[in-house]
């Protein structure tokens, strides 16, 4: 179950790569910019994705979960949604799922593929065997799903409702607490899973669309969709990304010795650039996250209270990515007290600095060594290099990688030695269990993997 959390983690970040170009074809729509045909062209384009987040989940996590990310997956997802949510809504036309039903259904196709694409039929009956029997298994399986949630879901919406409603009356208390756990799940990968609940399930908001009552669920979708009290669960994340983190990676740069200031100013400068500019993280996160996990509970403290304090300032503002620079100027107009934002990062930015700097000095925590050993004999092909840490060919089951992890299922993980790939460059080495290991590279973690899989 760790293992299939971990991967649904992963693959939902296909589809919720899909948002940007949403948020800006919506954001362009509004009136403001563009008028006429042009405007609303833009605008049903936008919603177009919005309205069918559960069916791109489906398709995304199917996708991901599927060995050698086969499309056959994804077709599969897209029949079992489809079937799924007719069928409830033929029980209980009243019924919204929300994208947990495309996480449901995407879950169900990825592990079925893996099950049956390689089924073999009776000879009469072989043209619907290996991949085709996938979504026909997927379809039938999709009716009991669209039956049981018709009937007994409305017990989950009440409890779904309850927890809502649990962290709304908790005010900014409930608020740091999500941005604190946001924080902490990164290095299970888990963290997109929390964050489907808060930006695409918590609360609701009904508006007129071309005459019909539509309703939005969760933080982002209610966000664009022009709910006033919207945003509250992803403004302050713009006070971390584009102020708190290049801070801390300021205060990393001025602890390091002078020996390595060079290299580390290097990295450091273009890590905290894409983490203002587009508010991915994960790069300048790694760095230091299994070298001075001190350090990253702190940034994980400091993220729960710029959520909470971004609240209690009344502070709305969303994005269709991340919280960086590009969606903070897109969605400007869209938000509520944005320029609240700026004071409130230069005066984040000034406590991630000076209690990083000091964790740094206290626990002379050290990021980036001043070692002048060499880290490994340099060989021809990386990819050789890490098929034998990882135990050689014999030992690989499958390879697969997201932004930033190298994520290898092998026979065995007990004997792989952690050193061995901190020589090749990883920045921290995960074991879940005896078959899993994951290995933090930073951005080349997938063209790692590629060179991999065309070696073995």
């Amino acid at each position: 179950m760790f293992n299939l959390l971990q991967k649904v983690g992963k693959a939902l970040m296909t589809p919720i790569a899909v948002l940007p170009i949403a948020a800006i074809l919506l954001r362009l729509g509004f009136g403001d910019i563009f008028t006429g045909d042009i405007a609303n062209i833009m605008k049903v384009a936008g919603e177009s994705i919005f309205t069918n987040l559960d069916l791109l989940f489906a398709i995304g996590i199917a996708y991901g979960l599927a060995k050698n990310n086969d499309g056959a997956a994804a077709l599969s997802a897209g029949v079992g949604i489809l079937i799924a949510k007719a069928v409830y809504l033929q029980i209980d036309k009243d019924l919204n799922m929300g994208v947990f039903i495309g996480i449901i259904i995407g879950i169900m196709a990825g592990v079925l593929y893996n099950r049956f694409h390689t089924i073999k039929l009776p000879e009469f009956l072989g043209f619907f065997g290996g991949k085709r029997f996938v979504p026909i298994i997927t379809a039938l399986l999709a009716i009991i799903v669209g039956v049981l949630a018709g009937y007994f879901w409305h017990h989950a919406q009440g409890a779904i409702d309850s927890f809502s409603h649990t962290i709304i009356n908790l005010n900014e208390v409930g608020t740091f607490i999500y941005g604190l756990l946001n924080r902490l799940l990164i290095p299970l990968g888990l963290h997109h899973i929390l964050n489907s609940v808060f930006w695409f399930q918590l609360g609701d908001y009904t508006y007129i669309k071309e005459g019909a009552t539509v309703v939005a669920n969760g933080d982002l979708h209610r966000f664009f969709a022009g709910d006033p009290t919207a945003g509250i669960y992803m403004s302050g994340f713009y006070i971390v990304m584009m102020f708190g983190l290049p801070s801390m990676a300021l205060a990393i740069y001025l602890t390091t010795p002078k020996t390595e200031r060079k290299k580390a100013g290097a990295i450091l400068a273009g890590v905290a650039f894409t983490s203002f500019l587009t508010g991915i993280t994960e790069p300048l996160e790694f760095l230091f996250l299994f070298i001075a996990p001190l350090l990253f509970v702190l940034h994980a403290i400091l993220t729960g209270l710029a959520l909470a304090i971004a609240q209690f300032m009344d502070i709305h503002h969303g994005f269709g990515f991340s919280a960086g620079l590009f969606d903070y100027v897109i969605n400007y107009k869209l938000a509520k007290n944005p320029l609240l934002i700026l004071p409130l990062g230069l005066l984040f930015g000034f406590i991630y600095f000076v209690l990083s700097y000091y964790t740094i000095k206290i626990f002379k925590l050290s990021i980036f060594s001043d070692n002048k050993e060499s880290k490994t004999e340099q060989k021809s092909d990386e990819a050789l290099a890490f098929i034998e840490a990882l135990g050689g060919k014999e030992n690989i089951v499958s390879t697969d990688a997201c932004i930033t992890r190298l994520r290898m299922e092998v026979k065995s993980s007990k004997d792989l030695n952690d050193e061995t790939f901190m020589k090749l460059g990883a920045k921290g080495v995960i074991k879940p269990n005896d078959t899993t290991i994951q290995i933090v590279l930073g951005t080349r973690a997938e063209g790692v993997a590629e060179r991999i899989k065309g070696n073995l």
